[in-house]
């Protein structure tokens, strides 16, 4: 089976998602699984409900139309019969994420949360298919929580490989499937969620577990470059990228390519392709065996509103081992992502950032027992198959707070 990836860009609106006929009849769609994100912004829209539930503002009522009226906007322009079912299962959705807010009495934040914005992929993913079918390109609609199981770590969640696996290989090769990416689904079923972006990542869980001859991760770009073109002048297009090369890249935070994403096509061999869905004619960027980078150019990947901190210990005595546990110990607990690390004899300095919004919690701990300071808002800068010229272009960006120099990678902690 070959699978694709449609993100929330490609299915934005109705346009948008009649290009995506384009593009599977122009591709071919036998033996074909498709993962579509939440269309446009929508995640961020949720992102608005589960804000106005958990804390009651008074916006609540007025974000859930937003919602409503933009995927009925959308279905208005795709169906001309507004009696086709389509209609009413989008009614039904929203009716049980409205029965949800009515209902539930939890205070878990990150429970909520992933409870909440999954009806963003089951909404575009009912839309879609709905509109392939009545354009001839014939279809399944699945769940993909009946399919995917993790652990209970919301918005986050771990893989059951295992059960996945087991289901998932039950799936007909010879059918065209439409699926959701980002949801899994825990023992209890309650759904979960991969992290932002996890739609790459379910992609390759598909890919993984039916033997794909390869993923396609369709973008509003040419395949992935070199740098961010948003932040970024004269970002070049990038042919060929490793397996391992991309993994780290993504390690350090490029946004074309989920970091959990490379690991299971990697351990199957499975190429990944990623390519323009509005240029059809371009081939895009191949992820697979061969050289690291296809062309040999530095690389730039920057990662914001990043928090520097610096560490030491209250009597200016050594940072040991024992301190180094302990603040990783503290870290862990907080679930803050460090992406960069750098220790001297009496202080240790760490830029992490804040994604479940738990810094304040772990500042409070780590100040009974450590000196510590820390910049808020600052930007890690890092530089892969480096050069004296790409640096000295980071560097004329502002202030150096911090510089580690790896073979071929340099990091920078910016203002």
């Amino acid at each position: 089976m070959k699978i694709y990836k449609f993100g929330g860009a490609s299915v934005k609106d109705a346009e948008s998602i009649k290009n995506v006929v384009r593009v599977l009849r122009n591709e071919g769609f036998e033996h074909t699984l498709i993962v579509i994100s939440a269309m446009g912004k929508m995640t961020n829209a949720f992102e608005k409900i589960i804000n106005s539930f958990h804390f009651k503002t008074e916006d609540l009522q007025e974000n859930i139309l937003f919602i409503r009226n933009y995927h009925l906007t959308i279905l208005e322009e795709l169906f001309n019969n507004k009696t086709h079912a389509v209609f009413t299962e989008v009614e039904d959705l929203m009716g049980e994420l409205n029965h949800f807010l009515a209902t539930d009495k939890s205070t878990d934040y990150n429970f909520i949360y992933d409870q909440i914005v999954g009806y963003g992929e089951l909404l575009s993913t009912k839309i879609v298919s709905a509109y392939l079918n009545e354009t001839g390109v014939e279809n399944q609609w699945i769940d993909v929580r009946n399919y995917l199981k993790t652990d209970d770590s919301y918005r986050d969640a771990y893989v059951n490989w295992i059960e996945t696996n087991k289901n998932i290989s039950k799936l007909n090769p010879n059918k065209l499937y439409i699926t959701q990416g980002f949801l899994g689904e825990d023992a209890q079923g309650n759904t979960t969620t991969l992290g932002r972006e996890g739609s790459d990542y379910t992609a390759a869980i598909f890919a993984h577990c039916l033997n794909a001859k390869s993923l396609t991760i369709w973008k509003d770009v040419d395949g992935v470059l070199n740098a961010d073109p948003r932040y970024f002048e004269n970002a070049q297009l990038l042919h060929q990228i490793s397996y391992s090369e991309a993994i780290e890249m993504s390690f350090y935070g490029a946004s074309v390519i989920h970091p959990k994403t490379l690991k299971p096509l990697e351990n199957k061999t499975i190429p990944l392709y990623v390519r323009s869905f509005y240029n059809l004619g371009l081939s895009g960027t191949t992820v697979g065996k061969g050289h690291d980078l296809i062309p040999e150019v530095p690389c730039f990947i920057l990662k914001q509103d990043q928090i520097l901190v610096s560490i030491s210990a209250l009597d200016f005595s050594f940072m040991v081992e024992y301190n180094l546990s302990d603040i990783f110990k503290i870290l862990h607990d907080n679930r803050l992502k460090v992406n960069l690390i750098q220790n001297s004899a009496i202080s240790f300095s760490v830029c992490i950032e804040d994604k479940f919004n738990n810094f304040d919690y772990f500042l409070t701990e780590l100040k009974s027992k450590y000196k510590v300071t820390y910049v808020k808002n600052v930007s890690l800068y890092t530089i892969r198959h480096t050069t004296e010229k790409a640096i000295d272009e980071i560097e004329q960006k502002g202030e150096v707070f911090l510089k580690q120099a790896t073979k071929g990678t340099v990091q920078l902690v910016m203002n």
